[in-house]
């Protein structure tokens, strides 16, 4: 006997009466942006940066939602349990797809329960180091990784978090050992680098922007496939000596498997019209160092695959368990 899935489950309890009635008067009611991490970050910045103007377009409330926990799952969690009537949407970062297989007692399917929508950019990683460290380069960091085996600290914003992954596959292309500094956030993080605690810092270069545009922290590498315009001086992994090594942070919205296709495209053509507003994309592409994307549900599920199965094996080969 088959399985039931989530899909046929709320098919069955949605019927399609209800569903054309959702269909033909969405929206309506109130809609919420479920942000599955505290205040404060990337993502929260992002949905409340376009709350006003996207409330303005559908003539509705629409409500930003913090619910973290859990590198973002417990929030994911929430939004893959809730019904499928457009009244619900869930933006993400890039843990979304480290969870799978870093946290494999999750209570949903990141793939059947979770629709994709739409792929908003990617960010590069940063490495950055305290200006009193003696590291400018990539190479500076692996001869003294090598010179003192495990004695370079590096901090990110937690276990399992791509910039601890990132480092993880890096110190393995370089055959170095580095210490590795989980703090829980990217505001402690951060804090510990400018005061000196640690040797480097690795995080999205949204995080570290401030820092080194003020000359707190200093740059050594981006991790993107190009070099960033915004930080368009640090030289990427690549032309450091690694072929093809690429990190990106990235944002992207998914909703509740089996919205009706209508209601997923007037929400993401809403979305994709306020993101293009010239004010929101320059603070986008300039404050939060991003790439805007703005692809579709078809781009966003091939992207989350790939990151996925790029970042689950290195979650898998190297034992990686998660602090939360």
């Amino acid at each position: 006997m088959s399985r039931l899935t989530r899909r046929a489950v709320l098919a069955g309890a949605m019927t399609l009466p209800a569903l054309a009635r959702a269909q033909g008067t969405w929206p309506q009611g109130i809609i919420r942006i479920v942000v599955p991490f505290p205040a404060g970050g990337s993502v929260d910045a992002i949905a409340r940066l376009v709350q006003p103007d996207l409330q303005k377009r559908l003539g509705v409330t629409v409500l930003v939602e913090n619910r973290g926990g859990a590198s973002g799952s417990v929030g994911a969690a929430a939004a893959a349990k809730a019904a499928p009537d457009g009244n619900t949407w869930l933006f993400v970062f890039d843990t979304h797809a480290v969870n799978p297989t870093l946290l494999p007692s999750l209570s949903f399917d990141s793939e059947k329960d979770l629709d994709p929508v739409l792929l908003i950019g990617t960010a590069p990683n940063l490495l950055a180091t305290h200006p009193s460290r003696p590291y400018r380069t990539l190479a500076d960091v692996i001869e003294a990784a090598k010179a003192k085996p495990g004695g370079l600290t590096y901090a990110t914003i937690g276990a399992g978090s791509l910039g601890h992954l990132t480092m993880v596959l890096l110190a393995k292309r370089a055959s170095v050992s580095l210490a590795h500094v989980p703090y829980r956030g990217g505001g402690p993080a951060v804090n510990d680098a400018i005061g000196g605690h640690v040797d480097l810092i690795i995080g999205s270069a949204a995080l570290l922007a401030n820092q080194v545009a003020g000359g707190t922290l200093r740059p050594i590498v981006q991790t993107g496939e190009k070099r960033h315009p915004a930080i368009a001086a640090v030289p990427t992994v690549t032309e450091s000596g690694f072929e093809r090594f690429v990190s990106n942070a990235w944002w992207g919205v998914f909703g509740p498997a089996g919205i009706p296709k209508p209601i997923q495209e007037r929400f993401r053509a809403e979305l994709i019209a306020v993101l293009r507003q010239p004010e929101i994309a320059a603070r986008l592409t300039e404050g939060q160092t991003m790439e805007l994307a703005l692809g579709g549900p078809e781009e966003l599920r091939a992207f989350f695959k790939e990151q996925m199965t790029v970042w689950g094996a290195v979650v898998r080969e190297n034992a990686i368990k998660s602090d939360t």
